[in-house]
């Protein structure tokens, strides 16, 4: 599957693709998902934002035999357009586990350079089983503070301003959503499905409208609707609001599931070419 909006710059995505094809065949693995993150997926990117393709990879089963572990992190040359890197199906599947929010967001985006459905799906199961709510719960709330406390009076940094509003709103989701573990990522949807009210969805309308026309360093100022919303969500997050903190299993029970589809998933997955030679 691939799904690229039409605001996307085609040579990019051309140098991306490039990058990505070139790790199959010198690392010799699959890339069964590779997406974007950061400010366009998260739906509010500004005319300057770089690109954050971000994939999960597959060697070949004996790779994951051998008595030295494989890197389990790729990266490309970083410059001021292209930031290009991804996780090993192991380290994805073990942080999954110990309740890290990265691989559920690449899993709901939006923009996907490369991707096999069947394998998103089967991620995407694994995390509705094994992801700890709580440890997702503490990570937005963690990141929402981090930002929301470097606000000043007047005009802010719009991108911390969107750094502490996007936390506020997956926690208000996930408080709304008590069953649920895989927020999705674009900003505007967050506050829709979390049934944000409409002042404060309007406000953000706005805001994500003059980030679109900003310099990714530009200032302008929050509002005091939004300056609310993420204060008031960050509270409750903090004072461990009911239900947000239970896990969906024991650990024991998500490592023995993590392991049965890594398993699987390796066989399904890894580079055919490459699958017992």
């Amino acid at each position: 599957m691939r799904f690229l909006p039409s605001s996307l710059d085609p040579a990019v995505v051309a140098s991306i693709d490039d990058r990505l094809e070139t790790l199959t065949v010198t690392e010799r693995v699959a890339i069964p998902w590779a997406v974007e993150s950061g400010s366009r997926a998260w739906g509010f990117p500004s005319p300057d934002s770089d690109y954050d393709c971000r994939f999960v990879y597959v060697r070949a089963p004996e790779d994951y035999l051998g008595p030295w572990p494989r890197r389990d992190v790729l990266e490309t040359p970083l410059d001021a357009v292209l930031d290009v890197n991804g996780w090993d199906l192991v380290k994805a599947v073990q942080l999954l586990v110990k309740g890290n929010a990265t691989i559920v967001e690449w899993l709901e985006s939006g923009i996907v350079y490369r991707g096999d459905e069947d394998f998103r799906d089967g991620l995407r199961a694994l995390a509705s089983d094994v992801v700890d709510r709580g440890a997702l719960v503490r990570h937005y709330a963690y990141l929402g503070s981090r930002q929301r406390d470097r606000w000043e009076g007047g005009d802010v940094s719009l991108k911390k301003v969107f750094y502490a509003l996007r936390p506020a709103a997956v926690l208000r989701w996930l408080r709304v959503h008590p069953d649920a573990s895989n927020p999705p990522l674009d900003l505007l949807t967050l506050l829709a499905q979390g049934e944000a009210s409409s002042t404060v969805q309007d406000a953000v309308g706005e805001l994500v409208a003059l980030k679109a026309v900003t310099r990714e360093m530009g200032t302008g100022t929050a509002g005091a609707a939004i300056g609310r919303f993420v204060t008031e969500e960050l509270e409750l997050a903090h004072g461990g609001t009911r239900g947000l903190e239970e896990a969906q299993c024991s650990r024991g029970e998500a490592r023995e599931r993590a392991e049965q589809y890594f398993r699987a998933a390796v066989r399904t997955f890894a580079p055919a070419d490459l699958v017992g030679a």
